[in-house]
């Protein structure tokens, strides 16, 4: 059986980063090396995990584009569906991200928003498709 674990953002700071989304979507903190260079969170059967660069650079022998603030989001997403995107919309700027676009209603009747986060990765805030 094949099962999709969990997804790896490589960032500056892991503590920071974990903060960030502990404190916008409630995920709360499965596991922290002692050395604070990679880490986990709870966030349902995939976790949402955290490396810091010079750890995925030990690992990633040939090299990797780094997320840098000032440039673009890389062209992926991660996506998080509420009932109430306006609040947690708001409640992410409150934590560090930046409006990416704002809230739209999309023609198939679902309401999203793009924000970044303070490591410049591109999330959705959504509701379900309807």
């Amino acid at each position: 059986m094949i099962k999709f674990k969990y997804v790896i953002l490589y960032v500056e700071d892991v503590e920071m980063s974990m903060s960030f989304y502990k404190n916008t979507f409630g995920f709360e903190i499965k596991f922290i090396t002692p050395e604070k260079d990679y880490g986990e969170l709870l966030s349902g059967e995939t976790s949402l995990s955290f490396a810091s660069v010079s750890l995925a650079q030990s690992n990633i022998k040939k090299g990797f584009i780094t997320a840098k603030t000032e440039d673009q989001p890389f062209g992926m997403e991660l996506g998080f569906t509420t009932d109430n995107v306006e609040a947690l919309v708001e409640k992410a700027i409150q934590n560090g991200a930046v409006l990416y676009e704002d809230i739209a209603l999309k023609p198939w009747g679902q309401k999203t928003a793009y924000i970044k986060d303070p490591n410049n990765y591109l999330i959705e805030i959504c509701t379900e498709i309807p």
